[in-house]
């Protein structure tokens, strides 16, 4: 076996496996209609999204004298704007139901346009919700609050700015969200300040949950994460596929944790307060067209005359490591790198030092290619000599086919025969790349992973390294690189076996036209190296500069 045979059958295994989890994606988790639950809270109607708590007392959905409002009323809206974030604020239940991230485009040809990342529309439904549970009268995420303002715009001289929303006062209770956003952050405070003016002590509990409609996750073959995740102190990290929502649902208690819901390059998460214990759970709504992945603290009392306050941080933005990290604990694992993540933290550094002195991504990938060629350098030449050796004996084993081509096992044991003779081992080329299997894996799932890299320009006709090449050009001279190294490489015996690798290459590049360009940069590169490297060992075993056309 030799070593582009084995790079080739590895790269095809990855495509197969991505092409087999966007067929799960796709028609995976399509449940049968007697599969999902048609009782209970995943099938309620409006207005049951709403916690109940475990303390055995039913939860007043009374907000106000007048009937809870109905989820789904369009309301009057509130909008905030600071110099990263343009949010739309439901005074109903007070509830952020778009946000839009001003520095991040929809695409490169619309710079102007950005990323809407919460909304609710006909194809998406993805909002923050929150609120009081109270056996008491409490506004949840459907009361109606007010605004003394309908719109708030963080001004030029100031760093902070507060957007203040009213219910009450209802049998004596008035309660205040305030939201705080801060210039150049995606943290937003939410506060819940409780006056209680009442003859009676008031006690209930706070609560925040994130809700969310399916949708298509990644880009062509390429697969990425969708879904809920939540951190406890047992697991910093552990993803609750919405599917998972269906077998069992959410039920426990956590301290110092968060929930949040993912998608590709940017996190939706509530962060509660560490030093208390918070209640998770989630719902499933609508038959399964969407889900709820939430948190309620525990329960508060709040005295006659007195009042008391409750923070819960919520992040809306991209998946910065750096910043994600002094937020809470584990919630910079929401870059997800898979099970090799205690590679891919190490080569994510080594690309931002790099490209802090460059200041181009894809030279960065370049030269983190060219980094990790020379730190595999010996495990590479060992490999490669190991086949210039392969490739000396290919007339001599060619010429054993042909004589005991009526005879098969004679002919393996006369090939085995002369490997012993001229002490070659034609397994010789595999370990070496096998050791360095994982780092490629690693690196690919950081380059997948990284929103530094979404729309990031390579140069020339390349705009977007997170998108396909639009004009296939670098898949393209990635197959041209593939064939020349099956070139260098020694002839399989098998006709069958030629026939299949020199397809191969032309399959891979059909495949790797739809990955994003930063993928396939890398793999260009690596080729390239790879090329010179076994072409000086070739050389060094006697071969000519220009190899011998495969029969």
């Amino acid at each position: 076996m030799d070593n582009v045979r084995l790079l080739m059958i590895a790269g095809l295994c990855i495509v197969s496996l991505l092409i087999w989890q966007a067929w799960q994606r796709d028609y995976g988790s399509l449940e049968s209609p007697w599969s999902r639950p048609t009782t209970g809270e995943a099938t309620a109607p409006n207005g049951t999204d709403v916690p109940t708590v475990e303390d055995g007392k039913e939860a007043s959905a009374a907000v106000s004298d007048q009937e809870a409002e109905p989820e789904g009323k369009e309301g009057s809206y509130v909008r905030v704007t600071t110099d990263v974030l343009d949010l739309d604020i439901n005074k109903i239940g007070a509830v952020i139901e778009k946000a839009k991230l001003r520095e991040f485009p929809v695409s490169v040809d619309a710079p102007d346009k950005p990323f809407v990342f919460l909304d609710r529309s006909e194809s998406l439904t993805f909002v923050v919700q929150g609120g009081l549970r109270s056996t008491d009268v409490a506004p949840d995420h459907h009361s109606e609050y007010r605004s003394e303002q309908n719109a708030y715009e963080l001004e030029n001289a100031k760093n902070s700015l507060k957007a203040v929303f009213t219910w009450g006062p209802v049998q004596g209770l008035t309660v205040r969200k305030i939201y705080t956003f801060e210039r150049g952050s995606y943290l937003v405070n939410s506060r819940y300040e409780i006056v209680n003016e009442g003859p009676n002590p008031w006690a209930g509990r706070v609560y925040g949950q994130l809700q969310r409609s399916q949708s298509e996750s990644g880009y062509g073959f390429i697969y990425t994460y969708t879904g809920a995740a939540i951190s406890s102190l047992e697991k910093r990290y552990e993803k609750i596929d919405f599917d998972d929502m269906q077998e069992k649902p959410v039920e426990r208690d956590v301290a110092n944790g968060w929930a949040a819901i993912l998608q590709h390059y940017f996190v939706a998460a509530l962060v509660p307060d560490p030093k208390e214990t918070y209640h998770y759970y989630s719902k499933i709504l609508d038959d399964g067209k969407r889900y709820l992945i939430g948190l309620y603290g525990p329960e508060v009392s709040v005295p006659s005359g007195a009042d008391h306050a409750i923070d819960m941080k919520i992040y809306l933005g991209p998946k910065l490591q750096h910043v994600l990290e002094k937020i809470a604990p584990g919630l910079e694992l929401t870059v997800d790198y898979g099970v090799l993540w205690f590679i891919g933290k190490p080569i994510f550094w080594l690309l931002e030092k790099l490209h802090s002195f460059i200041g181009n991504w894809g030279w960065a990938i370049v030269f983190v290619t060219v980094i990790l060629k020379v730190m595999f350098f010996q495990l590479s030449a060992a490999s490669y000599r190991s086949m210039a050796k392969m490739k000396k004996l290919q007339p001599r084993l060619q010429a054993l086919r042909e004589r005991h081509e009526d005879d098969r096992m004679k002919m393996n044991q006369a090939v085995m025969d002369l490997y012993k003779e001229e002490k070659v081992n034609p397994f010789g080329g595999c370990l070496p790349i096998l050791v360095q299997i994982p780092v490629f894996i690693a690196l690919y799932w950081v380059l997948l992973e990284s929103v530094e890299l979404r729309q990031a320009p390579f140069g020339y006709w390349i705009k977007d390294l997170s998108a396909p090449d639009p004009y296939f050009v670098l898949p393209v001279l990635m197959g041209v690189t593939m064939l020349i190294q099956y070139k260098l490489n020694p002839t399989p015996i098998d006709p069958m076996q030629q026939k299949i690798m020199q397809l191969l290459p032309i399959v891979l590049t059909v495949f790797f036209s739809f990955f994003p360009s930063g993928l396939v940069l890398y793999w260009l590169a690596n080729n390239v190296l790879s090329i010179g490297q076994q072409w000086l060992i070739n050389k060094q075993y006697g071969e000519a500069a220009h190899p011998a056309k495969a029969g």
